[in-house]
């Protein structure tokens, strides 16, 4: 029976040292070894063997991971007070650095993507902040970057998400951008008088070269008013023609007959 129990004994051993000194690694991680607290290097992917007891794997995970920046109070350079959160993306470059160099990596570059966004936003005006996100999204990447790349980490890309403005300033954009919008109409309905105006200016010439020309559109309106179903029409009636009639009833007037003298009695 004793034997029985001394041959289990020595079977968990075994299945334990086993466990301790075959390691599995997967395609995206690495292992980072240590023996008595010393670094020896980073192994995998695959199957490898440690020495139990003496050595001490830590895994690192060499995927892109997408790290959401929590909303921040910015004061842009104009003295606007603001909201912006942001994304990141990175991923370890070095497992060795990302284990020896800082404590946790992925924190890390949360803290330094806070405060760099801050201070980054900080420096621009507001209609710079919502009209040149690309140009700030490069430098918040490249700043990020530098601060990360000793720790192991490459930050591939950041994205600002959302700007949320105060409500003030929301209807004072609205309203500026109502006049504006006011201010391109009327510049438009001007153009379009003034081309008109130059169009009306050309057909008086012509018509003043050719006197036909504003019969043919006496002609012309009359067939358009003759579409229409209306009750009332009014009908042009040409100066010339009253100028005709005006001579002809000047011509026929009478003088009124003069008063004859008569000799007053004596």
């Amino acid at each position: 029976m004793s034997g029985i129990i001394v041959i289990v004994l020595i079977v968990l051993v075994v299945l334990i040292l086993l466990t301790s000194t075959i390691k599995i690694v997967q395609e995206y991680e690495r292992g980072v070894i240590f023996r008595l607290g010393r670094l020896i290097g980073a192994k995998g992917p695959g199957l490898f063997l440690i020495i139990p007891f003496v050595d001490r794997m830590v895994k690192v995970d060499l995927r892109v991971v997408t790290l959401d920046v929590p909303p921040q109070d910015v004061i842009t350079k104009d003295n606007v007070t603001v909201k912006v959160n942001a994304v990141v993306y990175f991923r370890v470059v070095n497992p060795e650095f990302s284990v020896v160099k800082v404590l946790d990596h992925i924190r890390a570059t949360s803290q330094i993507a806070q405060t760099t966004l801050r201070n980054v936003l900080g420096q621009v005006e507001l209609d710079e902040l919502l009209a040149s996100r690309e140009k700030l999204n490069e430098m918040l990447q490249k700043i990020i970057d530098e601060h990360t790349d000793p720790w192991g980490v490459k930050v591939s890309t950041v994205n600002i998400k959302d700007v949320e403005l105060p409500e003030t300033m929301r209807r004072s954009m609205a309203a500026q951008a109502e006049a504006e919008r006011e201010r391109r109409a009327k510049i438009i309905h001007a153009d379009g008088e003034f081309q008109a105006s130059e169009r009306l200016a050309q057909a008086g010439a012509v018509i003043a070269r050719e006197p036909t020309t504003l019969q043919l559109r006496y002609l012309q309106t009359m067939t358009e008013i003759a579409s229409e179903k209306t009750t009332t029409i009014l009908f042009p009636f040409p100066i010339e023609m009253l100028k005709a009639f005006g001579g002809i009833f000047n011509s026929q007037s009478v003088a009124p007959p003069k008063a004859e003298k008569t000799d007053k009695p004596k």
